[in-house]
């Protein structure tokens, strides 16, 4: 294994270096649709002159060479599948071959996978193709037949082509005249494809100028559009380097470009009107991706870029009457509004919005109609998404998810589609992601049976009462904080849960008053001498955990923290003791009464801020004395109670104890559950923007920036457990996850591995637990269409 991480390392220097002089260019993979088009174009004036060669040889030579093993050229989706995009780019591809008399085994392919998969995915009604595909199929076929090329579709498909054709025609007519469209830099809409198809039309000397910059640009195959927006390729790339969990190995990269970008987005002018479906989904997908990054980075940024859209009337019907295509977009602004402060309330409505355009793509009839057209399959995101909010899920399994997504490689959304990740560049980060997955599977297995080891010889996995969760607390942990955090601080607040769960338990349901009293008072004193039986496993287990840290604090930072370690806990301890009278003599506290105990009693604050003091002791300093706690940590304390009421009402009830949704009841006679459970929600939302500004923005208080991300990580597990029922309690709800977490390979294909198997455990038994950081006819009106789907 420390082979492995020697490779890891390696490969992390090796991409590195090739991404400081590398062209934004390279980073985006080649469109085989607007290739191929250029691979049609001939030199001469005269299109009725003899071919010699093609103007664009490189292209020609890039169709030849990029043809599947299935046969065809454009789009999979993910499962490895080829898409409906794949017809008219397979066409396009053998009309620009057999146009030069090359690759007649290449165009024997080619047809037969149009031959093969015509029927599959044309077999549905007409009325549900995407405009584009509606424009370009028909094109292709016209240029096929003019080509020579024999297509043999079956018989009963010929009514269903004849009303694409005819679909066709009515968008046709309302189309403008070519000039009227070019840009200044002789393009139609920046789309290599149709601004060939308008240069082999009319000759314009200015289309032309386009072509020879993109090849200039591109000397192979291009890109979907051009020129590229670069700015939105480097936020794509950092994007991509978060969801693959490689974000920590690349720390200066990401900084660098966030900053460039922090001062781009804010110095950009709106545009003065809305602008074409393509223009405005790339700006929202750019913009809203842009606040996202920038916010959780901890820069100050307004949300008015991607919002100004949304306030406008016009971009809202469109985006309502075409939501398939504004879907990617949608669901980006949906995720950028999981980082919404506190009073953001144009961010709520913008969340609402986008989430009503989700639901309506995921809805069964846009299922029915759609899913054979979607370029992506970004259902199961979108899904997700909606199921499993930001707040609820772990770092750790959703870089899992995206490096087994296979359209990962997918930076943003074109017309019919998309700007992907070079090859070149995708296999080594995907190289370089699946070892370092496997990596932290690797540290995980022996932390985790360090702690099972641990809690197994302080008696707490044996006490015969309560919850047994050694493995929950510290998968829980272990998935929701970055690996370059050391081991010490894992390991700490592993087994502060693992403390925090027996001895709640005890408290809760074993231990009589008297017992309890006793070791209240123990734990005061931090004197175990009049305690026996679970009181004394309990505390000599909590005294050997608060040595452990001190040692380790003592030895790294010079800070004696043996007060503040005894003070926190016998605040925690007491605050059990509290509830226990409560329950077992019938008192009924105000809301007010319960949640100033009850914020202690979770026990949050306890298990983070010890473990903080492993990388940051001086944050003693900081007010975080008992009693005195910054508003961050209040809101650590209290988001995570009422996250556990919520779902834990009906067994508390039971058990005749108190917790704020049952308060409400009492002191709201009128009101019914729901109506308590959604005050209660409605404080949580409000608390939930609260503590993401107190993290991600400077300014508010003087903890360290470390130590609140902590503070993060340990809310979002609360949130995971307890967001739609209680996950904790459940002995099976988690196992799934925690095997692929820790256990279950991941599964990437034929991903190639770092180091060879043998090599690799070889290198087990000298590894160190401690890891490093690290168409022609109408030609004119059919480009337009083709351009402004």
């Amino acid at each position: 294994m420390e082979l492995l991480h020697i490779s890891i390392r390696a490969l992390v220097k090796e991409i590195k270096d090739e991404m400081l002089d590398i062209d934004p260019y390279s980073f985006v993979s080649p469109s085989a649709y607007d290739t191929a088009w250029l691979a049609m174009i001939n030199p001469a004036a005269d299109s009725n002159e003899p071919l010699s060669s093609p103007m664009f040889k490189a292209c020609l030579d890039w169709v030849l060479n990029n043809q599947t093993e299935e046969g065809y050229w454009g789009e999979c989706d993910s499962h490895g599948n080829p898409t409906i995009e794949s017809l008219p780019a397979t066409l396009a591809c053998v009309i620009a071959l057999k146009k030069w008399n090359v690759g007649s085994k290449n165009i024997e392919r080619g047809l037969d996978f149009v031959h093969g998969n015509a029927e599959k995915h044309l077999g549905v009604t007409h009325d549900h193709f995407p405009r584009w595909f509606t424009i370009v199929f028909p094109g292709m076929i016209e240029l096929a037949h003019k080509a020579g090329l024999e297509l043999a579709f079956p018989s009963h498909l010929n009514e269903l082509l004849s009303d694409i054709f005819y679909q066709r025609q009515r968008i046709l007519e309302t189309g403008e005249d070519i000039i009227m469209n070019l840009s200044g830099d002789g393009s139609l809409f920046q789309s290599p494809a149709a601004t060939a198809r308008a240069f082999m039309a009319t000759g314009k000397e200015e289309c032309l100028g386009y072509l020879e910059s993109l090849v200039g640009r591109c000397a192979t195959g291009v890109p979907p559009s051009y020129p590229l927006d670069e700015e939105l390729i480097k936020l794509c790339v950092v994007n991509q380097l978060q969801r693959l969990g490689l974000a920590d190995h690349f720390t200066h990269e990401i900084e660098a470009n966030l900053a460039q970008l922090y001062w781009n987005y804010n110095s950009q002018e709106p545009l003065a009107k809305p602008s074409s479906n393509p223009v405005i989904a790339t700006q929202l997908y750019k913009d809203s991706l842009a606040f996202r990054l920038l916010r959780m980075h901890g820069y100050s940024v307004s949300s008015w870029q991607f919002l100004r859209f949304l306030k406008n009337q016009e971009v809202r019907a469109r985006i309502e009457k075409d939501y398939q295509y504004f879907s990617s977009a949608m669901l980006n602004v949906y995720r950028a509004t999981d980082l919404m402060f506190l009073g953001e309330y144009e961010l709520e409505e913008a969340r609402s919005f986008s989430r009503k355009v989700i639901e309506k793509v995921l809805s069964k009839e846009t299922r029915d109609n759609k899913d054979n057209f979607r370029p992506i399959n970004l259902e199961k995101m979108m899904e997700n998404e909606l199921r499993n909010p930001w707040i609820a899920r772990l770092d750790h399994l959703e870089h899992r998810t995206w490096i087994e997504n296979r359209n990962s490689n997918i930076l943003c959304v074109g017309k019919g589609s998309f700007h992907r990740l070079s090859p070149v560049l995708t296999e080594k980060l995907m190289q370089l992601a699946v070892a370092d997955y496997e990596f932290r599977q690797f540290i995980y297995r022996n932390e985790l049976e360090e702690v099972e080891r641990w809690s197994r010889s302080r008696g707490l996995r044996d006490m015969g009462f309560g919850r047994e969760k050694t493995t929950y607390c510290y998968f829980a942990i272990a998935s929701s904080i970055p690996l370059p955090y050391d081991s010490d601080i894992r390991m700490m607040i592993a087994k502060s849960a693992i403390v925090v769960t027996v001895a709640d338990d005890f408290y809760d349901m074993e231990g009589s008053l008297d017992e309890l009293n006793s070791l209240t008072d123990a734990i005061g004193r931090w004197d175990a001498s009049r305690l026996r039986g679970h009181s004394k496993t309990i505390f000599d287990a909590l005294d050997d955990l608060v040595g452990e840290i001190v040692a380790k604090v003592l030895q790294h930072r010079g800070t004696d923290i043996t007060v503040f370690l005894q003070q926190i806990w016998y605040e925690t301890f007491a605050s059990w003791l509290e509830e226990a009278k409560w329950s077992r003599g019938g008192y009924l506290p105000s809301i007010d009464e319960y949640l100033g105990t009850g914020m202690i009693s979770i026990a949050a604050h306890t298990i983070i801020l010890p473990a903080s003091c492993l990388s940051n002791p001086s944050l003693i300093d900081c007010k975080v004395r008992p009693g005195e706690y910054e508003t961050v940590t209040k809101l650590l304390m209290l988001i995570p109670r009422l996250l556990n009421d919520i779902q834990s009402y009906q067994k508390e009830q039971e058990e005749g104890k108190m917790n704020c949704v049952l308060l409400y009841l009492k002191e709201n006679p009128g009101a019914d559950i729901e109506d308590s459970t959604a005050y209660v929600r409605q404080i949580l939302d409000k608390k939930w923007g609260e503590l993401l500004q107190h993290v991600l923005m400077d300014g508010f208080g003087d903890l360290p920036k470390p130590c609140k991300l902590l503070h993060l990580s340990c809310v979002k597990v609360f949130q995971m457990f307890f967001h739609s029922r209680n996950r904790f309690d459940s002995n099976t709800e988690m196992l799934q996850d925690i095997q692929k977490a820790i256990y279950i390979p991941l599964n990437v294909g034929t991903s190639k591995p770092l180091v060879p198997p043998q090599k690799e455990d070889q290198a087990i038994n000298s590894h160190s637990s401690q890891p490093s950081k690290y168409e022609i006819s109408r030609s004119s009106q059919l480009v337009l269409d083709l351009a402004t789907v």
